[in-house]
């Protein structure tokens, strides 16, 4: 590359307008510098400074008056120095700093989270929320925020935690409505992700995150959305005095090859032949942390298969007592187990949370992963990148991968300081390029979460008519008023208001059916048959399995903390259940089928007041998946139940304790210490070293305030 001729085709593009372009020509050209290790020329640096990459710029060749921007645009984000901004970077502080509600769509490289970081630390607000798609994510932001803020903020990332005089909350969008009655004022509300609070993107929860906006925007003196590859937004009632920025600022290069094109008239297994052949090859020749979008479940089992004939096993100590761990505590013949040995990883949302965040975490080591394959959880559910990015299959689920979810994917590629250029390689043909707009509305199946009064403006008279329809029919089933305050107080766990009518009208017209529901209170699951199953089939589908196998499933995973894995496995083989489907449908438990046994409960004691039956204690159970509600925590932190049932066996930490919150068990476990806990609890292994250096690495500063 001949540099000064590349340097005189970048101002060419400035000159003509074409920032972009000017931009992504500057990062190869930055990228050719680190590969051949040259120093930034003046020149070089002035041109960073122009395309607007001021983190980029090296103060020590650079000219004075550059060298003044990099220290101008610098900011303090809560850690031991402060960091400069890029430009655009710095235009949202400014408009945050001014007061102004924003809705931003910017791409994944963008460095969203060093804007909030830099708000937090310069204006020091009281209460701050920020919504996230997954749990996963509420662990990486709680980590981030943590080693920053944790001295003089309590960062809360679970319901029912005592409230500190400042506070962080860092949730997926369900577990908000444990806080609404307890807060009187947000500083600033922060979603991420915010495009999946429309149904084109997130069918079965964005309700809920819609109904988390709307509680939660009439506390908040300020509102910061995020999302990328958004064009334009709707004029709607969720955004409404926000002002929309649309940013196209790229910090890294995405150079793509469409290697489909070689082979897009093969089909069938001719087709798997030659995408396996070019997937081996790209692994062999590029051995760079890469990512490997599969699409579906069924596209991640051929990767794996192909992956443990075709990849020999590597020299890493760490992978092989990953595999190891994996082959004691979930089994030997799991595809993962063979895949870690070969430097591969599998990233999906049914994974229990603590494996999925391990693996993220050998991901970034030198000597773990190398290569993951995943769905789209993996941009859902991380903020990590790769230095390649493979699209093995145009489909998302059952549906045809969109050009926003391809972006999202493909912007996973390449990352500020780590790799100026994200290779993507496309074993599959990519789907057209599209604007895509915003649409966000409110479902008539949740006009009743809407204060009629206060947003009265903002409705259709067929919208008011349907609101006191749906009052009257609710009224009739519940009593006068019942709702309205149910609502107020947040109590439903599900979203649609026919989903809370059907069941109303199945407890009060099939009431003689429902007598024992009591008995889900016993401590005998033989005893829960029959009302689980009735339970069940108030919602229909989504449970993952037919309806009698996810009863058995129910009752034998009453057994989660006294069997291992392995040993619920072994007698739940007789119902044709194995490890993946565990993940599954253990998730299904704690979410889904909490959320409506929750439900129920709320509106047979409006219907039934005189039965006084309350199926409060079975629903803790079931929301925690049979674990002690603190265990079933700490795996959010990273601890894995495993660990946590050797260290409370062990005597150090009693984690059955009824009145143990997670703060406070996060207090003893720093009381006693890393050393302490290697030293007193028996037949430690080398990879459960690992994860407890990182566990705590997780909550090491953790102040007074954090442990109350």
């Amino acid at each position: 590359m001949e540099i000064f001729e590349t340097c005189q085709e970048i101002n060419k593009s400035l000159l003509v307008g074409q920032e972009v372009k000017a931009r992504g020509q500057l990062i190869k050209l930055l990228d050719y510098h680190e590969c051949e290790k040259i120093e930034y020329s003046p020149l070089v640096n002035h041109l960073i400074r122009q395309t607007g990459l001021y983190p980029y710029l090296n103060t020590d060749t650079a000219h004075w008056s550059d060298r003044m921007i990099f220290e101008a645009f610098k900011s303090n984000i809560g850690s031991d120095r402060p960091i400069t901004l890029h430009r655009e970077q710095s235009a949202i502080l400014k408009k945050l700093l001014d007061g102004k509600s924003l809705a931003i769509s910017a791409p994944t490289s963008f460095g969203k989270s060093f804007i909030i970081d830099a708000f937090i630390a310069l204006t020091r607000p009281v209460n701050v929320v920020i919504i996230v798609p997954t749990i996963a994510l509420t662990d990486e932001t709680r980590r981030r925020l943590h080693q920053k803020f944790s001295n003089e903020y309590k960062i809360i990332t679970t319901s029912d935690v005592e409230l500190s005089s400042r506070n962080i909350f860092i949730f997926p969008q369900e577990r908000v409505f444990s806080y609404v009655e307890k807060l009187t004022a947000i500083d600033i509300l922060i979603i991420d992700e915010f495009y999946k609070a429309s149904p084109a993107f997130e069918k079965e929860r964005s309700k809920a995150l819609l109904r988390a906006i709307l509680k939660l925007s009439k506390l908040s003196k300020q509102r910061y959305f995020l999302a990328p590859n958004i064009s334009s937004i709707n004029e709607n009632m969720f955004t409404k005095g926000m002002e929309f920025v649309q940013l196209d600022f790229q910090t890294v290069y995405l150079r793509k090859a469409s290697l489909y094109e070689r082979f897009a008239d093969l089909k069938g297994q001719e087709l798997l032949k030659e995408k396996s052949r070019f997937l081996v090859k790209i692994l062999d020749k590029k051995p760079k942390k890469t990512l490997i979008y599969a699409g579906t479940y069924k596209e991640i089992e051929k990767i794996a298969k192909l992956l443990i004939s075709k990849r020999p096993q590597v020299p890493s100590s760490l992978l092989k007592d990953f595999s190891k761990w994996l082959a004691k505590h979930y089994s030997p013949d799991w595809n993962l187990t063979k895949l870690s040995q070969r430097g591969v990883g599998i990233h999906n949302g049914q994974l229990h949370r603590s494996l999925s965040q391990i693996q993220i975490r050998l991901f970034e080591e030198n000597d773990g992963i190398q290569f993951l394959v995943s769905t789209s959880s993996i941009i859902e559910g991380v903020n990590t990148c790769a230095e390649n990015v493979i699209i093995w299959h145009n489909k998302n689920g059952q549906f045809n991968l969109n050009d926003f979810t391809y972006k999202n994917i493909i912007g996973r590629g390449g990352r500020m300081f780590k790799h100026f250029i994200g290779n993507i390689y496309l074993l599959a043909p990519p789907p057209k390029s599209e604007e895509t707009q915003l649409d966000l509305s409110l479902p008539d199946t949740m006009l009743l979460d809407v204060e009629t009064e206060v947003l009265r403006g903002d409705l259709t008279q067929e919208q008011l008519a349907k609101i006191y329809l749906q009052k009257d029919s609710l009224s009739d089933l519940l009593g006068e008023g019942v709702f309205e305050k149910l609502q107020r107080e947040s109590a439903f766990q599900i979203s649609d208001v026919d989903q809370i009518r059907k069941i109303a009208q199945e407890l009060r017209y099939n009431a003689v059916s429902w007598n024992g529901l009591a008995y889900l209170n016993s401590d005998n699951p033989n005893n829960w048959e029959s009302l689980i199953y009735k339970v069940i089939k108030l919602q229909p589908s989504g449970w993952g399995i037919e309806y009698g196998r996810f009863v058995k499933f129910v009752q034998i995973l009453k057994h989660n903390w006294s069997l291992s894995v392995p040993e619920m496995l072994a007698k739940l083989r007789h119902v044709n259940i194995g490890l993946d489907d565990f993940f599954k449908l253990e998730r299904n438990v704690s979410f889904k089928l909490a959320a409506l046994l929750t439900d129920v409960n709320t509106i047979q004691k409006h219907i039934w007041p005189h039965k006084q039956v309350d199926i409060s204690p079975f629903i803790s159970k079931v929301s925690h998946a049979f674990l002690p509600p603190v265990v079933h925590q700490l795996e959010e932190y990273g601890l894995p139940r495993m660990l946590s049932r050797k260290i409370h066996n062990a005597g150090i930490v009693d984690l059955e304790h009824l009145d143990l919150t997670l703060h406070r068990a996060l207090g003893s476990f720093l009381e006693v210490g890393l050393n302490q806990i290697r030293s007193d609890v028996e037949h430690l292994d080398e990879f459960d070293i690992y994860i407890l250096k990182y566990f705590f690495n997780g909550i090491i500063s953790t102040s007074p305030a954090n442990s109350a």
